[in-house]
């Protein structure tokens, strides 16, 4: 295998994302160079549009959903109003 230069990005980033990534960090017991440089590494190993749920995957999932709707219970309609859903708000 030949020697692949290192690369060096420098980027700009909300403090709060910043602060997100050195949170995700610490509780992997990691830096947060070494953790992001591991996020891009995954990103890049995984096929474009992989995360994304294929049509095929999004029907079969529905199908099968539906299979066993008629065992699901009917909710009365008071149990659907602003009243009954926000009832510890009030």
């Amino acid at each position: 295998m030949e020697d692949v230069p290192k690369l060096t990005i420098t980027i700009d980033i909300r403090p709060e994302v910043q602060a997100e990534l050195a949170r995700q960090a610490a509780a992997q017991g990691r830096g947060v160079e070494a953790y992001v440089a591991s996020l891009l590494e995954e990103a890049v190993r995984r096929p474009a549009g992989s995360d994304r749920l294929s049509q095929d995957r999004l029907e079969t999932t529905l199908r099968d959903m539906a299979e066993f709707s008629h065992k699901i219970p009917t909710l009365p309609d008071e149990a659907l109003t602003r009243e009954s859903l926000y009832r510890d708000h009030y």
